[in-house]
């Protein structure tokens, strides 16, 4: 029903571009009122749904190209308790000092067994979402590209896999600017926005927002359902932070 839940909000979010009343698509997709609609938006998405039309109309009608940065690039600062990730992860020859920026969507570039469903079928997760994370390989200097799903436990990880425990955290959560990936265009454009964001992250929103990145903790992607073969493509980016004059132990 969680990912039923999901579906029927990612594909309301396309409608909100169609000029259709938000009442009528809060009715359409199953809501018996707009408010309980716009609720449900909000918390899967951290917009209510004429703050998310207003936030991607302008990306939509400019074009396949965006520049990063300027209001849609605007952080929502949140506190994350602490949760598990498992799944499957890929060696990579990036070396682990390195691995924030520069395989940021390495997944993407994966031309191997599609692990993303027998990962599904395997740990059956209570939400449907991939979390894709760096983990650091001390012994060889090399980072580990993770894509993964939230569990409640690890009762089902089977020994080709791999676990990271995610601590508590506060985030500034960006979302990408949207781009068409769907059937028939071209998917490298979502791949060079992901890495467009990331650049702009540390280059240029980090040094004028009061925040400094907080080493101690992971950063991550989160791909849910607007990142699957849409005209609105989008998909977070968590990164950890610490106000800028914070001591490292709060």
């Amino acid at each position: 029903m969680e990912y039923v839940r999901s579906r029927k909000l990612s594909l309301a979010a396309v409608e909100l571009f169609s000029g259709k009343r938000i009442i009528d698509i809060a009715l359409d997709y199953g809501f018996e009122t707009q408010s309980g609609f716009t609720k449900a938006f909000r918390k899967a998405f951290g917009y209510s749904p004429s703050q998310y039309a207003a936030r991607m109309e302008g990306y939509l009608q400019n074009g396949p190209i965006f520049e990063i940065g300027g209001y849609v690039m605007n952080p929502v600062i949140v506190q994350k308790p602490a949760f598990k990730v498992a799944g499957y992860g890929i060696e990579t020859n990036v070396a682990e000092g390195n691995y924030t920026k520069d395989i940021a969507s390495f997944w993407s570039h994966y031309e191997g067994e599609n692990l993303e469903s027998k990962m599904y079928e395997i740990l059956n997760p209570p939400k449907h979402g991939e979390v894709g994370l760096c983990v650091p390989a001390f012994d060889s200097g090399n980072a580990t590209y993770l894509l993964g799903v939230i569990v409640e436990d690890f009762s089902r990880v089977t020994d080709d896999m791999l676990t990271v425990q995610v601590l508590e955290a506060e985030y500034a959560v960006f979302t990408t600017p949207p781009v068409d990936t769907s059937e028939g265009k071209d998917q490298g454009e979502f791949v060079h926005v992901i890495k467009s964001t990331w650049k702009y992250i540390f280059e240029e929103w980090f040094p004028g927002s009061g925040y400094v990145y907080d080493e101690g903790k992971l950063n991550f992607e989160y791909y849910d359902e607007r990142c699957h073969s849409r005209v609105d493509t989008v998909m977070e980016i968590y990164v950890p932070v610490r106000g800028r004059y914070q001591s490292v132990n709060g």
